[in-house]
């Protein structure tokens, strides 16, 4: 986990990455909560890894969020109530975050579980997540990785022959289900020459063309700070967290 900002990438200096992305491609999300229930719970830590058309690589986003209430199961996640003292709302991100999401196949390791839990946060503010397409490397697990005992996205990862990661923080589980959604592709395509199966490219269209929240929109919250400033409408937002080991 690492302490310090994080925004376009962990990496000092490169800020730019999530400015100059081409918003087409996919958002491979992963979220910590307070628990498992998207109406009652909140979630308390967002991971955001950005890929081209060609699960290439354009960015990161990652930060702790104020649940405004207990952080949960921290055995689980590992996010302790100091870690979230000056966090940023979901308000104050979901700005932010709908400008990452756009045009893009939403991606996760049980993604109707991530995908509940940003639409609930949402319509909390009011705003209705389009039915944007999914991928779910879970689900993709039986096609690609038969024969698995579980279907855990460390599983998955090690019958996939990914390198070990730091499970349940937000950025490294993302980044380990980018990882498996490349592994996928080249399972799925072998020397046919093509980047992504075709089954994929559906997806990418229909996420191309849906019509999401705009600035101005009713429901969407704006203001000084907080999602739909000019701070955050121009480039990556750069939020504390108190995570360790995400570089």
């Amino acid at each position: 986990m690492l302490s310090g900002w994080l925004g376009a990438s962990a990496t000092a200096g490169a800020s730019s990455g999530l400015r100059d992305a081409s918003p087409c491609g996919y958002a491979v999300v992963d979220l910590e909560a307070t628990g498992s229930s998207p109406r009652r719970h909140r979630i308390v830590e967002v991971g955001v890894v950005l890929l081209d058309r060609d699960l290439r690589s354009q960015g990161e986003f990652s930060t702790l969020v104020d649940p405004l209430g207990p952080v949960g199961p921290t055995h689980i996640h590992g996010i302790g109530a100091g870690d979230v003292v000056g966090a940023p709302r979901f308000a104050e991100i979901s700005w932010h975050l709908l400008g990452l999401l756009r045009g893009r196949v939403l991606v996760g390791h049980h993604v109707a579980c991530d995908r509940g839990f940003l639409a609930a946060e949402f319509s909390r503010l009011g705003v209705d997540l389009p039915p944007v397409p999914t991928l779910c490397t879970m689900r993709l697990a039986a096609d690609h990785l038969p024969g698995l005992a579980s279907p855990s996205l460390r599983a998955c990862c090690a019958a996939a022959g990914l390198p070990r990661f730091a499970p349940h923080t937000a950025l490294g589980d993302a980044r380990a289900t980018a990882g498996l959604l490349r592994r996928y592709a080249a399972l799925a395509t072998g020397c046919s020459g093509r980047t992504r199966p075709a089954a994929w490219n559906q997806a990418l269209s229909e996420a191309a063309g849906l019509r999401w929240p705009g600035r101005g929109a009713p429901g969407v919250p704006r203001g000084p700070g907080g999602a739909g400033s000019a701070r955050n409408a121009r480039g990556p937002v750069m939020v504390p967290t108190a995570r360790k080991g995400d570089a």
